[in-house]
């Protein structure tokens, strides 16, 4: 990735997103964001596109990602942090139109987008990076079924554009993100729809995850020191996965005593 090409995140006015747009604009990188409610992140050099960016819809996928390109030049580095949360719900409670705008906003809109880009860096044969982010719930299980499953497809899909585009110079990856204090996470806990001691108690860390920690994974893997690494998905989960299944043997041990 050149630090003078364009880093295009979606979903980049709050969140994960709007982390990373922070970070790499910090940086020195040309940073455009778009999002379906898009809003300027103050402090910043990050660019805002100021249409709101459907990235469920093909064509304004297609025609916002010609005119972003038309307008800031070619699109060296792409983030994939647009994405919903999952209802949860019992399996027979879920309805197929929340399924569908899940699935449909998950994994078909990062499909849409990363193909727009990725096409284009391919054929331009200029060493671009894709990072998605998916989740550690499509590595696990869960009362959200859509999400999951759309999830686990974001994981699945970063493999294969890794293999399609890899001779192209086109590396393509995904970080999990464990459970992230985003504001629509803290929302979540504000109304007892969630449990903060829940979330944090199976990890091995014992806490949350921050915004900032899963920027700083995506901003290497867009980087030149990830060079030789493509296809992965990188949990940035505070241990959610190694810490989990130890309630089973009694629990994760804690901290000796100083």
């Amino acid at each position: 990735m050149s630090v003078d090409g364009t880093i295009l995140i979606t979903g980049g006015s709050r969140g994960i997103g709007a982390a990373t747009a922070t970070l790499l604009a910090n940086q020195g990188h040309r940073v455009v964001i778009v999002d379906i409610a898009p809003e300027p992140l103050v402090g910043t050099n990050a660019i805002l596109w100021p249409a709101p960016f459907d990235v469920a819809s093909e064509a304004a996928v297609v025609a916002g990602i010609a005119d972003i390109e038309k307008a800031h030049g070619p699109i060296t580095g792409l983030v994939n942090a647009a994405g919903v949360f999952g209802k949860m719900h019992t399996i027979d409670r879920v309805r197929m139109e929340q399924w569908d705008r899940e699935v449909n906003i998950d994994l078909r809109g990062t499909f849409l987008v990363a193909r727009s880009v990725g096409i284009g860096m391919a054929k331009r044969r200029q060493h671009g990076a894709i990072v998605n982010v998916a989740s550690v719930a499509g590595m696990t299980s869960g009362p959200i079924h859509a999400y999951t499953a759309a999830k686990a497809g974001v994981i699945q899909i970063t493999q294969t554009l890794a293999a399609e585009w890899g001779r192209s110079g086109v590396r393509v990856n995904a970080v999990s993100p464990g459970f992230t204090r985003t504001a629509a996470l803290e929302a979540g806990i504000a109304s007892g729809a969630l449990n903060k001691d829940l979330l944090a108690r199976p990890t091995a860390m014992n806490r949350l995850v921050e915004p900032m920690e899963v920027a700083q994974a995506i901003a290497w893997l867009l980087s030149p020191q990830s060079s030789g690494v493509t296809g992965i998905n990188l949990p940035v989960d505070a241990g959610y996965i190694a810490g989990t299944t130890w309630a089973a043997y009694g629990g994760l041990p804690d901290a000796p005593r100083s």
